[in-house]
């Protein structure tokens, strides 16, 4: 399938987009957004080539990849993130959108629902890291800044390997979490030299405001909008398991079970690989109930 790249210029940022298909869509489908935060299009190069039918749009959210900033800031909030997202289905200009949105994008996409529910006509969240919907929501929050404090001490390698036994941990945050020792970087083929940065979207505060997001549950039940959460079948018990069970449940329904893990869309370029194919297959069968 063809791919175009665009540039949509919107006040604060020049939004780079990609489009596999024609637009308007044929075959009587909505066009299909893959939206991630802080993952950039290229996340979904292994799973948009299963949906030759539709036409799929995957895009660089604000401040990442090949979208550049021009309003001088650094923080990656659902609220900014939202409203690009409006003006580039206003710019696709084919109607409401079906959206399959991963972790941060999750959020953002719940946000787009809630402040726009003309925009989207199914969205399926797969585990948005939400801590507000934890009952150890507080833990959760001194969990994060342990890996924020781990990456400001020693870098990239200390905080990646710090957030990896955050997202691992099975349950809830407890004691026992905290007095771990702190997780050693090359147990995860992690490099353990500091190389000085520390603007990293994941590791630093610039995106605090995505897992900081509470959900109004009011507007997001009151869309029109039908929401799906979703849920990686081996991340159970895990950080990002809990948070979309609770998200369901704040929205008063159960989350679908998917195939793999937090990222099991993935190919293997990323060294992280999960089960696209048999990911894909689910996401169509959930996209098609609706």
């Amino acid at each position: 399938m063809t791919t175009q790249t665009h540039t949509l210029a919107v006040p604060g940022v020049d939004l780079v987009y990609d489009v596999r298909g024609p637009l308007p869509p044929s075959g009587g489908h909505p066009a299909l957004l893959m939206i991630g935060q802080p993952m950039t299009a290229e996340g979904f190069t292994a799973l948009a080539p299963h949906f030759t039918d539709r036409t799929v749009v995957t895009y660089d959210p604000r401040g990442l990849g090949r979208s550049i900033r021009t309003d001088g800031r650094s923080d990656h909030t659902p609220q900014q993130q939202a409203a690009d997202l409006h003006l580039l289905i206003e710019a696709l200009d084919a109607g409401p959108v079906d959206v399959f949105a991963s972790s941060g994008g999750a959020v953002t996409a719940l946000e787009l629902v809630a402040t726009h529910p003309a925009d989207v006509v199914t969205l399926v969240a797969h585990e948005p890291p939400i801590n507000a919907v934890l009952p150890d929501a507080t833990a959760a929050e001194r969990a994060r800044a342990a890996f924020y404090d781990a990456y400001q001490a020693k870098g990239t390698g200390a905080g990646m390997a710090a957030f990896i036994a955050m997202t691992s941990w099975q349950g809830e945050f407890t004691d026992a979490y905290f007095s771990q020792p702190a997780p050693d970087p090359a147990m995860f083929g992690m490099p353990t030299e500091d190389d000085g940065t520390r603007d990293d979207p994941l590791l630093s505060k610039n995106s605090w405001a995505i897992t900081d997001y509470r959900p109004d549950a009011g507007l997001l039940t009151a869309a029109p909008t039908r929401i799906v959460i979703a849920v990686g079948e081996e991340s159970a018990g895990t950080y990002t398991a809990r948070t979309a069970l609770g998200t369901a449940a704040l929205l008063g329904q159960e989350a679908v079970v998917f195939p793999s893990h937090h990222g099991g869309f993935l190919g293997g370029e990323f060294g992280y690989a999960g089960k696209p194919d048999e990911f894909a297959a689910r996401l169509r069968e959930v996209l098609d109930a609706g």
